[in-house]
């Protein structure tokens, strides 16, 4: 019974390196999606200053709409807000599996599926967007480091695209 209960990743736990490029799974996380109206109502509950500028990322809180965020906080991290108060703080850490890819290669990995202008993407910034059709929320952190944020079930067929841009060159 105990193996029913046992959590599978639907990528590889291994990393997959290629010349200039490394996609790997990101450590499971704690993500919750965060709306409200009132801005102030969710600032007094996560004890500070949600960033308000759609794509700009403040301690680990991704601004995604004029009254959207997605915090992505260490695993265990408990949500914010207390019930009854008129804001929806929904815990979406089992849905969605982070993939990372980091190299010199990754703008160019990326590009093949995904229509944003990569090289004029802000670093410290995040994005809902597509890659092949697929929903995702595209973060950059570094100026060869990106993490995708997909819905567990369609990961592996991101990762599966990810690796064949990799693979060609």
């Amino acid at each position: 019974m105990a193996e029913a209960l046992r959590r599978s990743e639907p990528v590889p736990l291994a990393p997959a390196e290629f010349a200039g490029v490394t996609i790997a799974l990101e450590p499971p996380m704690a993500r919750y999606s965060l709306r409200a109206r009132d801005p102030a109502l969710l600032d007094k509950a996560i004890g500070g200053v949600l960033p308000r500028k759609i794509g700009s990322i403040g301690d680990g809180i991704i601004c995604l709409g004029p009254d959207e965020w997605l915090m992505r906080m260490p695993a265990g991290t408990a949500a914010p807000g207390k019930p009854g108060e008129p804001l929806s703080v929904v815990d979406v850490s089992e849905r969605q599996v982070a993939i990372s890819i980091e190299g010199p290669r990754a703008v160019e990995v990326l590009r093949r599926g995904n229509p944003l202008d990569l090289e004029n993407f802000p670093v410290g910034s995040g994005k809902r967007t597509v890659f092949e059709a697929t929903e995702i929320v595209l973060i950059r952190e570094t100026d060869t480091r990106f993490v995708i944020e997909v819905w567990r079930s369609f990961a592996e067929f991101v990762w599966g695209v990810l690796v064949k841009a990799a693979t060609e060159s």
